[in-house]
């Protein structure tokens, strides 16, 4: 069985056209990385681009490259960028801050838009924790209630008293793929606002931000945008909100005329009212460098890619691993899954320890999860096999 399944990653990966992306990133042949739904590889040429932004930009032109080197527009341009990766229109994304500030943004923001009369706010009960500590402070300072019940519940549990609910694309612990149209759509039906997390679906599947409605959405840039570890978030403000937008952190770099210095805040057109303070420039440069390998990929492309990919890696898994040893949490379904496997296993943190050790990487969610994300754009139908096996290999040694 083990060469028959090797023997159809071979082919799979020979007919992959995606595949030729690999040679673009820093990867060592010895290591199976599966861990690029929490950090994605370097690409290789992202430090050729850092070196001549500190040599040149900040070492020789210094102050001059907030406007030679297009310091300034960095937010925008670069959200320009990411905007058809998640399926928006130019002029509605602006990059800055962490996921966490923008989560804050976004849900106040969303109350405001939606009036006083609408008390509550739904959020994802399975949510990454961060999501749910921002909305309670964001519900505290806005005079809300939260309301958390699991996504799949959200369009029975909206009402008219819902200003708007806050939730995950895709569930971090399982891989599983929420509905981001029909709870978007249910929403709307009740006169609430859809606000996203997008950080374990952009860059892995299509999103359609401005296909669905969506109002507001916040994602990270270091997943599957391989922006690099800590590298800027991005808040998208639906051109239909950006007039009545109102940040809850207006800073002088979203202001109308920042280099006035005047004691009234005016706000900034567009998305640029998301901007806050002076951005963080190197991390910036780093991503905007980075999404250069998306530069004539299609995202349908990369998500039956990604399907394929999971769906492999689970076969191997049922082929390699005895019965009863492992339990996949990722869905089976294809509408419901991202591009991550999720595996229920005992004794999960001895497990990854060794199977890091033996050259696959992927992560772990306690107490029992085992997380093997699959970035389409570099891993192969051959890194999937080889992880399958070399897990099984790692039970057979370890007790049940």
């Amino acid at each position: 069985m083990s060469d028959l399944l090797r023997d159809r990653a071979l082919e799979l990966d020979a007919a992959d056209g995606l595949g030729k992306h690999r040679e673009k990133f820093a990867l060592d042949a010895g290591t199976v990385y599966l861990d690029g739904n929490s950090l994605g590889a370097l690409p290789a040429h992202v430090p050729a681009r850092m070196a001549d932004v500190i040599t040149r930009e900040w070492g020789e032109l210094r102050i001059r490259s907030w406007d030679e080197s297009g310091w300034w527009t960095a937010p925008e341009r670069i959200g320009d960028r990411i905007a058809p990766i998640v399926g928006a229109a130019p002029g509605q994304i602006v990059v800055g801050d962490s996921t966490s500030v923008n989560v804050f943004k976004a849900v106040v923001a969303a109350a405001r838009l939606n009036g006083d009369d609408r008390g509550e706010i739904l959020v994802d009960a399975t949510t990454f924790p961060t999501d749910g500590y921002i909305a309670r402070s964001a519900a505290r300072m806005t005079g809300h209630e939260i309301v958390a019940c699991d996504p799949a519940d959200m369009p029975a549990a909206v009402s008219g008293r819902t200003a708007a609910a806050l939730v995950n694309h895709v569930d971090y612990r399982t891989g599983r793929l929420h509905d981001l149209p029909g709870i978007t759509a249910a929403l709307h039906a009740a006169g609430a606002l859809a606000v996203w997390d997008l950080c374990h679906s952009a860059g892995a599947l299509p999103v359609g931000l401005d296909a669905h409605r969506v109002d507001l959405a916040v994602g990270c840039t270091y997943k599957y945008l391989n922006g690099g570890p800590g590298s800027p978030a991005y808040l998208y403000v639906a051109e239909r909100h950006q007039a009545a937008f109102d940040s809850p952190l207006p800073g002088w770099n979203s202001h109308a005329d920042p280099f006035g210095m005047t004691p009234g805040y005016a706000a900034a057109e567009g998305a640029a009212k998301g901007r806050v303070g002076t951005p963080d420039i190197l991390s910036m440069l780093a991503l905007e460098a980075s999404l250069d390998v998306w530069d004539g990929v299609d995202v349908e492309d990369v998500r039956a890619k990604s399907l394929a990919l999971t769906d492999f890696f689970l076969e191997c898994v049922r082929a390699y691993v005895p019965a009863g040893r492992v339990r996949s949490v990722t869905p089976q379904a294809h509408a419901e899954r991202g591009s991550q496997a999720a595996l229920s296993c005992e004794n999960a943190p001895a497990v990854m320890a060794e199977l890091i050790k033996r050259g696959v990487v992927g992560d772990l969610r306690r107490p029992d999860v085992l997380r093997f994300g699959f970035t389409p754009l570099y891993v192969g139908f051959a890194d999937a096999e080889r992880a399958a096996r070399v897990l099984a290999d790692v039970l057979a040694e370890l007790p049940a």
